[in-house]
């Protein structure tokens, strides 16, 4: 049963038919899936998702596919971890990590829009697929991609961290580094998207690509018992993940499977690249694009697409944007590391370092049940801690090198 009614664009609610567009032919605003919520509500309750696989695709009549699932069937349903040792650290009553640096294929929140987007991409008929990206969507669509027949084409900056190059470079797609930033291998990809009859995810299937993210809303909503927090942090790039993480409450408000909301939703920038959090803190709805300088390359898009629906999010659930310098960045990261035992890349390193800075300034009370979204794995970027890490203690083979080091690490108290 088909539950997508159409495309609509955000702008001026011009309506278009399911197919492979993303912008509107009138005003040029972007499209967004809209359901059938009254027939989505008949055929899904909390019982009916709670009997099916742990996995993105219970949730499959609030995604915008018309058959079954295709592509990434074991990804999603990510752990919510109850971070008592952070929680303890900073003085806060409730605190929780959605972690997707664990449990899918490659490693980041990637692979549930990925999932969602590849198997549009088959119902449409397409052969070949392709991206724009700072690491996590290449090594998605590299890994899903080769699973499910395409052909692949990726675009990323040639300024990328060695390890997201070689965690593209295995699967075997069509790698293509281009000299420039990520907004510039983003205008290229437009003018191939044009030219070539491929399935860009983050292109002309991005209406559908982007509500892959609001899995990640319903399954926190899910684990915390069916209901939703207090607050939730969200890291900022394009700002699609932190609009769709919105309206997955929102819909699941919509259809009773959430009795209330009241939850504030809050952006997480490096200030090396804020364009959304400069916005908010200004008062203004104007993004202004600014240049990346910023260690944290997965959200370096000085340009960002849905900057400004993330802004109107984040006010309208009553939240905030802030964001941080790349030292708090790695210090946020080695702090999650060592209180509870999650290696983060550096996005997940904005998330916590920007928690830590609302509740200094009051904008998160500490008696919030708040959830952070730490949506990639820390290997991708660990060479950002070279040199910043602990020491390593090297000695002989033999007792007294050892004790000699046991020394050591005794007069530092670790």
């Amino acid at each position: 049963m088909k539950y997508v009614k159409g495309l609509r664009c955000r702008e001026c609610g011009r309506e278009y038919p399911v197919e492979p567009i993303y912008v509107c032919e009138f005003c040029f605003g972007p499209l967004e899936a809209v359901y059938d919520y009254a027939k989505i509500k008949k055929a899904l309750s909390r019982k009916t998702i709670e009997k099916r696989p742990k996995t993105l695709w219970r949730y499959k009549e609030l995604l915008p596919i018309d058959g079954e699932p295709q592509v990434g069937l074991n990804s999603g349903f990510t752990p919510l971890v109850e971070a008592k040792n952070l929680a303890k650290y900073l003085g806060v009553k409730e605190l929780y990590i959605k972690d997707d640096t664990v449990a899918h294929p490659t490693l980041s929140f990637k692979d549930r829009v990925v999932a969602v987007a590849l198997t549009k991409a088959k119902e449409f008929g397409f052969d070949t697929v392709a991206c724009a990206s700072t690491g996590n969507l290449a090594h998605a669509v590299s890994a899903h991609g080769a699973k499910a027949g395409f052909k692949r084409f990726i675009f990323i900056p040639a300024t990328l961290e060695q390890s997201k190059i070689v965690a593209s470079i295995v699967y075997e797609p069509n790698l293509v580094a281009v000299d420039g930033n990520y907004d510039d291998v983003n205008r290229l990809c437009s003018e191939i998207a044009n030219k070539y009859k491929w399935a860009f995810v983050n292109i002309n299937i991005r209406p559908f690509y982007a509500e892959g993210s609001k899995t990640i809303g319903f399954e926190i909503v899910e684990q915390l018992g069916w209901k939703a927090p207090d607050s939730i942090v969200v890291p900022c790039a394009s700002g699609s993940l932190l609009t769709k993480v919105w309206k997955a409450l929102k819909e699941f408000k919509e259809l009773g499977i959430l009795k209330n909301l009241e939850t504030k939703i809050y952006g997480a920038q490096a200030t090396g690249c804020s364009p959304i959090s400069t916005a908010f803190k200004q008062g203004t709805d104007v993004i202004r694009p600014v240049k990346p300088n910023t260690i944290a390359k997965s959200l370096a898009i000085g340009n960002p697409a849905d900057g400004y629906y993330a802004l109107q999010a984040v006010k309208e659930s009553g939240g905030a944007m802030e964001d941080v310098s790349d030292e708090e960045i790695i210090d946020a990261i080695k702090l999650l590391a060592k209180t509870e035992g999650i290696f983060t890349e550096t996005a997940g390193g904005v998330t916590v370092a920007c928690y830590i800075k609302l509740l200094k300034e009051g904008k998160i009370d500490k008696k919030d049940t708040t959830v952070l979204c730490i949506t990639g794995n820390g290997l991708k970027t660990s060479e950002v801690l070279n040199g910043r890490t602990a020491e390593v203690y090297q000695i002989k083979p033999n007792l007294a090198s050892f004790e000699e080091a046991l020394k050591r690490i005794n007069e530092r108290g670790r």
